[in-house]
């Protein structure tokens, strides 16, 4: 009847088991699961938003270099007021009441010059003025065509320097965004193989369940015709307990490193996840030397060096250009002409020419221009120490994380024999124990060895998988087509 009893929780808890994991299957690779994520997480999404307000941000700098056509309106400016004026008559100032209204309307095009900093322009004008009262008329004024120039003869050129700096800014985004999707993939890794671990342990603890109940039957008849001891019937039965305890807790454990992975990927959480490990990977020699060249030329830290130090090379020009006297032109040459009709205003147009020097000179300012100067040299030594010593720290990482792949290779092999000889060792001492040639210790450490194998497996492939990952991230490069990231991405978005 106890027997009866066993066997009844047994089914029923195989019952509950199989509901617990209804739900259609669905079977995931790892490069799959990478792709997945590259396209459609949360965390791909982000990528993509911040990439695109980079990639707007460099597209306006690239309009600003060309020509601009403008509209400036001032459609309706109305006056009334008392204005004070002058009475030659009586030889006094009297206050009268003004009142006027005025509209006008400008049409430019503008061109800046990288190389001069200046502005060159051509402008064409109209407006109308309206004067109320005793003395009232009206007056057309009109500028048929006007070129003008205008540059800082002295001065900080900003748009050379944005030249500069706004195609590496782009660029650096542009890679930014590449070694944050690797990044990507590293998080997929750790995920993945958590759910692969989860998965193998619940298969084990599953099978575990089915072993011990069995032995433990096993061991109930043997006890009745004396072929064991009472305690070894007893840690049969104890193995049998802890077994399905240990079924339900890996079971949690599949649980919630299913939604994880199903979380970042994504994924609606009706389907139930299974991962299928990748085989063992091919033999890829990457030599370090080649790893720190493709990395000083891809990795975005290196733009963000140069980036740096450029910003604060542009600083110490503006500070040095603003610390002396300033000096700006103007110029420029057309037609106008004024006439109460709007036909007249255009009839026989007047030259007009405008020449504007203007000189800001620094006589004392206790200082301020020579403190702003030191200071931005400053922050330049500092940036390229910063930067050397961030090119250091990174150079580490790469031939650290080179080292460590050529090791993980190995691992990996080390580990797939491991494991199989863990698998033939415990079927080997679990048919021996069988047949009574066993003791119940040698079947428990064979099974933990096996246990042991089959997570180091596992993890020796997570870490091979993270360590290529990772140099793919650092160097931004594709050994397996031989192809930087870059440039597969420019040939996919072109």
């Amino acid at each position: 009847m106890k027997q009866y009893f066993f066997v009844l929780f047994i089914l029923i808890g195989g019952i509950g088991l199989a509901k617990a994991q209804s739900g259609k299957l669905r079977q995931l690779t790892l490069q799959e699961s990478i792709d997945m994520a590259s396209d459609s997480s949360l965390q791909s999404f982000r990528l993509k938003n911040l990439y695109m307000a980079n990639y707007w941000q460099y597209r306006s700098f690239k309009a600003a270099r060309l020509p601009s056509l403008n509209l400036n309106l001032v459609p309706v400016q109305y006056n009334r007021e008392f204005t004070k004026r002058y009475d030659p008559d009586n030889n006094i100032d009297v206050y009268r009441v003004q009142q006027s209204f005025y509209t006008s309307g400008n049409v430019s095009i503008n061109q800046n010059l990288d190389l001069t900093g200046g502005t060159f322009f051509i402008d064409s004008e109209l407006g109308y003025f309206r004067n109320f009262g005793h003395a009232a008329f009206s007056q057309y004024s009109s500028v048929p065509l006007r070129v003008g120039y205008i540059q800082r003869l002295i001065g900080f050129n900003a748009f050379k320097w944005e030249k500069k700096v706004e195609p590496l800014r782009y660029e650096k985004a542009k890679k930014q965004y590449l070694y944050e999707k690797e990044g990507i993939a590293e998080d997929v890794i750790e995920l993945f193989f958590g759910l692969a671990l989860a998965q193998a342990e619940f298969d084990m603890a599953r099978d575990n369940v089915n072993s011990s109940d069995t032995l433990f039957l096993m061991g109930q008849e043997r006890f009745k015709i004396a072929a064991i001891a009472q305690a070894d019937m007893l840690t049969l039965k104890l193995d049998a307990v802890n077994a399905r305890n240990t079924l339900k807790n890996s079971e949690i454990e599949l649980q919630r490193a299913t939604f994880s992975l199903g979380n970042y990927l994504n994924i609606g959480g009706g389907d139930q996840l299974a991962v299928v490990l990748p085989q063992r990977p091919l033999h890829i020699d990457i030599p370090v030397e080649q790893a720190l060249l493709l990395a000083a030329k891809n990795n975005p830290d290196y733009l963000a060096n140069q980036q740096e130090i450029m910003e604060a090379e542009r600083e110490v020009e503006r500070t040095k250009r603003e610390a002396a006297f300033q000096a700006s032109l103007s110029a420029s040459a057309g037609f106008n002409q004024v006439d109460p009709t709007f036909a007249g205003a255009y009839r026989n147009p007047l030259q007009q020419n405008l020449v504007s020097v203007g000189l800001t000179i620094p006589i004392l300012d206790w200082g301020v221009r020579k403190g702003k100067v030191n200071m931005a040299r400053n922050n330049l030594n500092v940036a390229k120490i910063s930067t050397q010593q961030r090119e250091q720290s990174l150079e580490q990482d790469i031939i650290v994380t080179v080292s460590d792949f050529g090791v993980q290779q190995d691992m990996v092999n080390s580990a797939e024999e491991a494991l199989e000889l863990a698998v033939a060792a415990f079927q080997a001492t679990k048919q021996r124990f069988m047949i009574g040639k066993s003791d119940i210790n040698s079947l428990t450490l064979s099974l933990n060895r096996q246990k042991e194998a089959q997570k180091n497996y596992i993890a020796s492939l997570k870490n091979y998988w993270k360590c290529y990952f990772r140099i793919r991230k650092l160097t931004l490069f594709d050994f397996n087509t031989g192809e930087s990231l870059s440039y597969l991405f420019d040939q996919l978005h072109r």
